[in-house]
């Protein structure tokens, strides 16, 4: 057994979160491109500013002009004083006035570039709440009851992403139809299952699979989207894009894995991703680690759902999923599991999610608290709190 074995799991989350870094994984793959220069710079996602960094560190003064929109607060001092560079903030993971300013903005931008400019987009996690430009007929405010329905409603993202694509005229490959005949490319890192391009930042560029279906809505969401439908989108996509994902969840997995062998430790790194109901698979889990794991290190990537209460309380997936994990290895010792994401957000919050162990349980319930309560009410990050495992 590890000497420090919470220290060994943030280590290798560390080397995880290197692997699939927006910095080198955009320089990475453009120095593999050598597109020529001079290009107009987009960058869209809380890893806007770490992608945008890597792209200028290979193209440099080859960047004609940059847009960059992220997260409000994401945003350091790296392209606070450079000229040529726009930062836009907007909210997340419910879409804000911030959001409409930002996709407004975004055609702009693209509206202003010459006719025979080339286009580079840097697209991450968080671009779907970011950036967007309603249909006619559709407010902000029905744009936001939509959204925390979604987020509330244990869909997965794939299906998410698909009724945001029914309410947006830029989602969907629609945004296409603002590049004219100008050449684009565009570097994903992916943060859906599969690495569906058409999902990734629910595919501003990219088309959904003919017959993609909608998940069954509301009637209100219905009526909805047939308002967006009857309004129609402008243009028509003519400029050709060309899609590179330069990192992933298996990406991160696979570094994690070379990082505990080098510990000399036994790994199985899980083909079936995680996905469904997050307390679900954070049992599933655990009953791995007590039955299956003979001092093996379990690798798991994936995505979970949760279905939030009226009035939820604090936390996210990952720290929901830890939590009813804990619950399972309350008492038994020799167990450590961290389930993390690699954007930096676990749900509307500010932690990236959670590592438990056998005392989770009692730490917690020394501040006071009860677990499950906590996650009846999906209020798990108040719970890890008071635990001391966030």
């Amino acid at each position: 057994m590890p000497e420090d074995p919470r220290a060994l799991l943030l280590s290798l989350y560390r080397a995880a979160l290197q692997a699939v870094g927006g910095r080198e994984s955009v320089a990475r793959a453009l120095r593999e491109l050598a597109l020529e220069p001079p290009l107009h710079l987009v960058a869209l996602g809380k890893a806007a500013e770490a992608m945008a960094e890597g792209a200028y560190e290979v193209l440099g003064e080859g960047i004609e002009r940059a847009l960059l929109v992220s997260k409000l607060g994401h945003f350091g001092s790296v392209f606070s004083a450079r000229l040529g560079v726009e930062l836009l903030e907007a909210e997340h993971p419910v879409p804000g006035e911030g959001s409409i300013r930002a996709g407004v903005r975004l055609l702009e931008f693209l509206g202003e570039a010459p006719a025979g400019a080339r286009l580079l987009f840097l697209i991450s996690g968080g671009t779907s709440s970011l950036v967007e430009v309603l249909p006619e007929g559709v407010t902000l405010e029905d744009y936001r009851r939509v959204n925390e329905w979604l987020l509330a409603s244990g869909l997965d993202i794939t299906q998410m992403n698909r009724v945001r694509q029914g309410l947006s005229r830029i989602k969907g490959g629609r945004l296409r139809a603002a590049l004219g005949a100008r050449p684009a490319w565009q570097l994903l890192i992916s943060d859906v299952p599969g690495d569906d391009p058409a999902s990734i930042g629910s595919g501003p560029l990219v088309e959904p699979a003919l017959g993609a279906p909608l998940p069954r809505v509301p009637p209100w969401l219905d009526a909805l989207l047939d308002r967006a439908r009857d309004a129609g989108v402008a243009g028509e996509a003519r400029g050709s894009v060309q899609t590179r994902i330069v990192a992933s969840n298996r990406g991160a997995l696979q570094a994690a894995a070379r990082a505990a062998r080098a510990e000399r430790l036994t790994v199985r790194l899980h083909e079936a991703p995680l996905e469904g109901d997050a307390l679900a698979a954070g049992r599933r889990c655990a009953d791995t680690l007590l039955n299956h794991s003979a001092g093996t290190l379990h690798l798991w990537g994936g995505e979970t759902t949760v279905e939030l209460p009226p009035a939820p309380g604090v936390g996210g997936r990952n720290q929901s999923l830890a939590l009813a994990a804990a619950q399972a290895l309350a008492g038994h010792s020799g167990c450590w599991l961290l389930a993390a994401g690699t954007d930096g957000s676990d749900g509307p919050t500010e932690d990236a999610g959670a590592l438990v162990d056998s005392g989770t349980l009692e730490r917690g319930r020394q501040g006071g608290l009860d677990a499950g309560e906590a996650l009846a009410a999906a209020d798990a990050g108040t719970f890890l709190a008071a635990s001391g495992d966030l």
